[in-house]
C-alpha cells in the first residue's frame, strides 16, 4: 500500500487520516517497554504452534489469489527489532482508531466476506488484512505476520493478526489498542495460518478455554 501524499487524494476520509497517521508514527521514535510477562506463566510457550492441518475459516477462500501478500512465506526472521515492535503497535492503534467498523451484512449484503476495508470501513477480518498489508509494505517480513481465528473473552468468533517477535507472539486486535503477548489476551486460539505455508491453516487449540489457568 502506497501512503504517499499523491496516492490518497481520491480515497475515503478514513484512508486519508490513516495514511497521514502511519506516516507520522513511522518516523517517530520512543522508548520500547520491556516484554510483559505474567506471573505463574513459566510453562506457557512464547510462540503459538499449529498441531495439525485444518480447513481455513469461511470467507478466507480466494484470499491468496486476490491478495498474494496475505499468504506469502518468502521470507521471515526469528524476531523483530524494537523499532519494528513500535511500528506494530502504532499500526494496530491507528487502524483501530481511524477505520470504521462495519459488518459484512451491512456493507456487502453477505454474512462473510474477507477483503480489505471498503469505503465504509470493514469488520475484524478486513482490518486484520489491512494491518498485515501495511506492515508488509513497511518492511515487516510476511512470514512474521499470521492471521488467527479465535474466540474472544465472551466466546464470540473473532480474527486477530499475530506478529512473531523474538520474545513472544504479539496480537494485533481490533477490540483493543494494546498489543499483548498471545497468552495475555484471554482468547482461545482455534486456528492460524501455517507459519511455513500461510496459504494453509492449522489447528492451534491454545489459551482461553484450552488453558483455563492462564
Amino acid at each position: 500500500m502506497n501512503f504517499g501524499q499523491g496516492a490518497i487524494a481520491d480515497r475515503p476520509s478514513w484512508r486519508v487520516t490513516l495514511a497521514i497517521a502511519i506516516a507520522v508514527v513511522a518516523c517517530a521514535t520512543g522508548p520500547i517497554g520491556s516484554p510483559a510477562h505474567g506471573r505463574g506463566l513459566k510453562d506457557v510457550p512464547a510462540h503459538l504452534s499449529t498441531i495439525k492441518p485444518i480447513p481455513a475459516p469461511p470467507g478466507f477462500g480466494g484470499i491468496c489469489t486476490k491478495y498474494p501478500w496475505a499468504c506469502a512465506a518468502d521470507r521471515h526472521k526469528t524476531g523483530l527489532t524494537p523499532e519494528e515492535v513500535q511500528l506494530v503497535k502504532a499500526v494496530n492503534r491507528e487502524v483501530n482508531r481511524r477505520v470504521p467498523m462495519v459488518e459484512d451484512r451491512v456493507q456487502y449484503g453477505t454474512d462473510e466476506l474477507w477483503t480489505l476495508p471498503g469505503s465504509r470501513g470493514g469488520d475484524c477480518e478486513d482490518l486484520v488484512l489491512l494491518k498485515k498489508q501495511i506492515l508488509i509494505s513497511r518492511g515487516i517480513p510476511a512470514g512474521n505476520l499470521l492471521i488467527a481465528a479465535v474466540l474472544d473473552r465472551s466466546g464470540r468468533s473473532h480474527a486477530v493478526l499475530v506478529a512473531r517477535a523474538g520474545h513472544a507472539d504479539l496480537v494485533l486486535d481490533t477490540l483493543t489498542d494494546r498489543v499483548l503477548p498471545w497468552h495475555r489476551t484471554g482468547y482461545s486460539f482455534l486456528k492460524m495460518q501455517s507459519p511455513r505455508a500461510p496459504s494453509r491453516w492449522g489447528a492451534v487449540l491454545a489459551g482461553g478455554i484450552f488453558n483455563p489457568r492462564q
